[in-house]
């Protein structure tokens, strides 16, 4: 009997679509699968993380991770990304520079967040820089009728936010920490205040008002979820 999404603790959101919230920090993990292919949304935390992510993805089709979209340049959502040799890497313009100049500080945010030492030197040591910079948007064909929008909707939550729209019935947008449900959006030193709550306008305009909302941590979502957490950012930090 063939493996479900349900068996390995995987939320299936649509055909061939899915996704899990990762222990620790409660980050989403997506998976989008095509003809052959598998597009991973995000690494996970660590090496072992992505290890666990990887093996999860064979048992669910039978074939390794071929894709990778890394949504922004927070540790709990790319250190695993060394785990996933051979795949296509994407993530928005810009994150390239991040990884390779500001390996230290990802690495002090992972072990101040409890990523033990030895495990935060291991990741940052292989950390990949992504192949493919996505500046605007990007359509990658998966086969078999499956294709997949990669925008880049930031500067938010940070200066480089992915999103990651997957046409169908419904549509689902992996929102990255651009949207979060199980607690207020963060906002730290590399959060552009000021253009957050238009990225979220630019995922409303992808997916639509009958979209699944797939936020960084938490339940999925819709979009008067969306729509309220823009509201409540503008008012936040004081932009329309």
């Amino acid at each position: 009997m063939s493996v479900t999404w349900e068996d390995l603790g995987w939320e299936r959101l649509a055909e061939g679509v899915g996704r899990c919230r990762l222990p620790g920090w409660d980050c989403t993990a997506g998976l989008v699968v095509g003809a052959g292919t598998a597009l991973l949304v995000e690494a996970g935390a660590s090496l072992a993380e992505g290890a666990r992510l990887k093996a999860a993805v064979r048992e669910l089709t039978g074939h390794d991770v071929t894709h990778l979209a890394l949504t922004h340049p927070h540790f709990d959502h790319v250190l695993g990304a060394a785990a996933f040799g051979g795949a296509e890497a994407y993530a928005a313009v810009g994150m390239d520079a991040v990884l390779a100049h500001e390996a230290g500080e990802l690495r002090h945010d992972a072990i101040a967040q409890g990523l033990p030492v030895a495990e935060a030197d291991d990741a940052v040591a292989t950390l990949p820089v992504p192949l493919h910079p996505v500046s605007g948007e990007l359509t990658l064909d998966l086969g078999g009728g499956r294709q997949v929008l990669l925008a880049n909707v930031g500067p938010g939550h940070t200066a480089h936010d992915l999103a990651v729209l997957v046409p169908g019935s419904p549509e689902v947008v992996f929102c990255g920490d651009l949207v979060e449900e199980s607690g207020e959006p963060q906002a730290g030193p590399d959060a552009v205040p000021a253009r957050w709550p238009a990225a979220l306008d630019r995922l409303l305009a992808l997916g639509g008002e009958d979209a699944l909302y797939v936020p960084g941590h938490g339940a999925v979502v819709d979009a008067d979820f969306v729509r309220r957490q823009r509201d409540a950012l503008a008012a936040r930090f004081g932009v329309s």
